[in-house]
């Protein structure tokens, strides 16, 4: 039997975040991009800018999963306490970066790399940088957790540069069938006995709205490809003896 996947945790670092001032727009990606990896994103917490909040979730957190990523909260201003509670959570010091100084004192004109602008500079001990396309300011990485950018075209290119340098598992994959006029209310007893007999897949139920009409879709994710189309297979049977007609994969947009 193959080795477990490893797993992932995402914390969305931000009072933005939790008051509707900002969508969260990075949760969709890493959980597209991890899976690739066969990392699986197991669990997103929304939590504010609030140290004790932050250091003791990231203790929590990075015991209970492989890797654990953050977005949010490294920037200049003074709310941006993400890096310092992080070193608070490790338990080193919060100091400046050598090579993360260096660069961004080169990338100002005298005087512009003031107090703020250092901040970004400064980080746990012993942390390695994140690089991106985007900005000199990087992210960094110390033990199992991975701290990058709110924004979401910085934290996309820091993730980028990052993926390769991450040990997955076997590639999670999807398999769904769906049918117009389907209600959940009618295949759900039907689905409780396909998800008890494929406990390692995911087997999700997904309502659809769509001008040509209702309905439902079924997604089964996992790692093994023919189990999953497997599960499908018995799935399209239901639908079949209810009186719809199922459609391999997911309905058009």
């Amino acid at each position: 039997m193959s080795a477990p996947n490893p797993t992932a945790c995402l914390l969305v670092i931000g009072n933005e975040v939790l008051s509707g001032r900002t969508q969260d727009a990075n949760i969709r990606f890493l959980a597209i991009g991890l899976g690739e990896l066969g990392i699986p994103l197991r669990e997103v917490r929304i939590i504010p800018d609030v140290a004790q909040t932050i250091i003791d979730t990231v203790n929590e957190v990075r015991a209970k999963f492989t890797y654990v990523f953050t977005t949010g909260g490294i920037g200049p201003t003074h709310d941006d306490i993400t890096s310092e509670c992080v070193a608070a959570a490790f338990g080193v010091p919060w100091e400046p970066h050598p090579e993360a100084w260096a660069r961004m004192e080169r990338s100002y004109p005298p005087g512009g790399f003031n107090a703020a602008r250092q901040r970004m500079a400064t980080m746990p001990r012993g942390a390695t940088l994140i690089d991106n396309a985007l900005s000199v300011a990087p992210g960094f990485q110390i033990g199992n957790v991975y701290v990058m950018a709110g924004v979401p075209r910085v934290m996309q290119s820091m993730f980028e540069w990052l993926a390769p340098k991450l040990q997955g598992g076997a590639k999670v994959v999807s398999r769904a069938v769906h049918a117009i006029g389907l209600a959940e209310g009618l295949i759900a007893e039907g689905l409780t006995g396909v998800q008890a007999r494929y406990p390692d897949l995911d087997l999700g139920s997904y309502p659809f709205y769509r001008p040509s009409g209702n309905g439902v879709s079924i997604v089964a994710k996992g790692t093994d490809a023919a189990r999953a189309e497997a599960a499908i297979a018995e799935v399209t049977t239901l639908i079949a003896g209810l009186d719809r007609t199922p459609v391999q994969g997911e309905p058009p947009e």
